[in-house]
């Protein structure tokens, strides 16, 4: 009676599967071709070219600062402006009163 496999097959084969299978592993790794670290995707922009990221960070910070400036010259501007309205209407209403009486 023979089963699929012979006894004595059965750990020879299983020795080839185990060498072959790294063997081959290691053979494709080697055709590959290596895939460099400074390679990027997209357009490579050379390192000496490239802004650090501190002056990434003190442009927004100069941006940041002058969106402040213009938001500070308009909340001056339009507090100005609501002042003079208050001024204009108690100095109506004194002008009203002194005319009744």
């Amino acid at each position: 009676r023979e089963g699929p496999i012979p006894k004595m097959l059965a750990p020879c084969l299983l020795r080839r599967v185990v060498l072959t299978v790294p063997l081959v592993f290691v053979v494709a790794l080697l055709l590959a071709e290596p895939v460099r670290s400074d390679q990027e995707v997209g357009t490579a922009i050379p390192a000496e070219s490239r802004p650090c990221v501190d002056c990434h960070a003190f442009e927004f910070m100069q941006r940041a600062l002058q969106d402040l400036k213009k938001t500070a010259y308009n909340l001056d501007t339009r507090t100005e402006t609501l002042l003079l309205q208050v001024e204009k209407r108690n100095l109506c209403d004194c002008v009203t009163a002194n005319l009744l009486n």
